[in-house]
């Protein structure tokens, strides 16, 4: 989903401001399916991480956990931030005709930082949760999400209220407002977390509800799309965002439960593979679309083959890299 939002973004007019190698025709029309998936698609990462550390803690004590996380998050962020997004930065340099500069950042792999910051600030506090899971917060927290749309209401308040009083002039520029950032992704971490400690009883409540937050998320985008302007104030804008935000990962993660926990060749080929797909793209993308953009061809073949030939390299390297012990830890890989 991140990867073909970075295709798509190399198709629009405004793209080179964000110093994508883009396309001379734009495909603007794709923008409006990528907003449907830009206000969350960060989020989501935030609570699948939160989730993962749920897991982590149940086998580790918490000196384990930051040495594992240590390896898993900060190591590639590390080496990313070094050699892999200065590497597309050159390639974009040396396209627009730009002096070649080396520049260190963590580019788009910007909200690793983020997971490692919510790891060390928050692995204490998960830590006595979890040998205190009988407490009257969990016993509270439990009642709430048995209720109907009672996960709902747990998940969207957090979100409605920091779009409230945060208002971040792009509510999707998580990494452009840092304060907004930092909240939202610690709301969806520490939710992910919390999601996971209450097992059956949060897969059941977003089953049930999967359907009314789907319908829910896409009324809520089409009046963001096309009826922003007509909204009575900000504060309403800004709640009706972050109640989007929340309905859209609900009912992923209800349509999630229901068709695929189960065993699947393709998941087992995907989920170690996912990690170290997204850390390479970015170079991928840039280097292909230097040679397919001049190609003279409709921009919608361009479109398909720069989206075949980025999954493509991506995991040719990944099959590459998986090989490689030593190089496994820089990509996020499982020795």
């Amino acid at each position: 989903m991140l990867i073909i939002y970075h295709i798509v973004v190399a198709f629009q007019p405004w793209g080179s401001l964000l110093f994508f190698i883009t396309n001379k025709d734009d495909l603007a029309v794709l923008w409006k399916f990528m907003e449907l998936i830009n206000i969350w698609r960060i989020p989501i990462l935030f609570v699948i991480s939160g989730m993962a550390v749920n897991f982590a803690v149940r086998r580790r004590d918490l000196y384990q956990l930051f040495v594992d996380r240590t390896y898993r998050i900060f190591t590639p962020l590390l080496f990313g931030s070094f050699f892999i997004v200065p590497t597309y930065i050159l390639i974009a340099q040396g396209y627009y005709d730009h002096d070649y500069a080396y520049s260190p950042t963590p580019g788009h792999l910007w909200f690793l930082g983020h997971i490692f910051l919510y790891v060390l600030l928050f692995s204490p506090v998960f830590y006595f949760y979890k040998n205190r899971s009988s407490t009257v917060a969990y016993e509270v927290i439990s009642s709430i999400v048995e209720k109907p749309f009672g996960v709902l209401a747990l998940f969207s308040l957090p979100l409605i209220l920091e779009s409230i009083m945060v208002k971040p002039e792009s509510y999707a520029g998580f990494a452009i407002y840092p304060i907004h950032g930092l909240i939202t992704g610690g709301i969806c971490f520490c939710s992910g977390f919390m999601f996971m400690s209450l097992k059956g009883i949060f897969w059941k409540g977003v089953t049930d509800i999967r359907w009314v937050t789907l319908i829910l998320a896409f009324s809520l985008y089409l009046i963001r799309i096309f009826e922003e302007k007509d909204l009575p104030s900000n504060i309403v804008s800004s709640a009706l965002t972050g109640l989007e935000v929340a309905c859209w990962m609900l009912s992923a993660f209800g349509f999630g439960s229901m068709y695929l926990n189960r065993p699947s060749k393709l998941l087992d080929y995907l989920t170690p593979a996912v990690y170290p797909l997204y850390i390479v793209h970015m170079p991928l993308q840039y280097l292909f679309s230097s040679f397919i953009f001049p190609l003279e061809i409709p921009a919608i073949f361009k479109f398909a083959l720069l989206i075949l030939a980025t999954f493509g390299g991506s995991l040719l390297i990944y099959e590459i890299v998986k090989r490689i012990k030593w190089a496994r830890p820089l990509f996020g890989i499982k020795i």
